[in-house]
């Protein structure tokens, strides 16, 4: 494990991971709400998803082979950890270094009229980030937006898996997903 890693989840436990009853996005109900933007988007939080997001990705890239050209997701959960990752690629390793794009829920009104912003070009391989998946749904149109605009997914990755179908949904379209934490690892179930 990153020496990072326990850090991000001591964070993500303190600002991110609530109790209760709650409604999630995909209409189900839950036991645990998970938002990850509020340690996404806190300073130190980013630094640590940087950190061990970046070497869990450039683990990943060397054992399969891979030649990434950028990193993104449907924003908003992807938004922080992308740049984060991609921060720290440019720090640390200039010559890997991952540009950033976003995925928008629909495509602009206006102007290009583009549904993927930022630095992403038909053609690119590229990794599909996500912070929470439960079903998979947003990370799957993620993957069909960046495919319909010419670009190859080489695999996900995703902050916190609820371990509520969504990876297996993911996989089931050929797209190796990899998370940095699952709800066992982080509640310790």
């Amino acid at each position: 494990m990153h020496p990072s890693a326990a850090a991000l989840k001591a964070l993500l436990l303190e600002k991110s991971v609530r109790t209760g009853t709650f409604t999630l996005a995909s209409g189900k109900q839950s036991d645990l709400y998970i938002d990850c933007r509020v340690t996404a988007l806190d300073p130190f939080g980013a630094n640590l998803i940087g950190d061990v997001g970046w070497h869990t990705v450039r683990s990943k890239i060397h054992s399969s082979h891979l030649k990434i050209h950028a990193i993104g997701g449907m924003t908003l959960g992807a938004d922080p950890i992308s740049l984060a990752i991609g921060m720290t690629s440019a720090r640390s390793h200039p010559a890997e270094a991952l540009q950033v794009f976003t995925v928008r829920k629909e495509p602009k009104g206006h102007g290009r009229a583009r549904q993927i912003e930022g630095n992403f070009t038909s053609g690119d391989t590229v990794i599909v980030v996500d912070d929470v998946i439960t079903t998979g749904g947003s990370t799957l149109k993620a993957i069909d937006v960046i495919e319909a605009e010419g670009g190859k997914v080489a695999f996900a990755l995703v902050l916190v898996d609820r371990e509520e179908g969504g990876r297996e949904a993911i996989e089931a379209r050929g797209v190796h997903v990899i998370s940095l934490f699952t709800r066992s690892s982080l509640l310790g179930e």
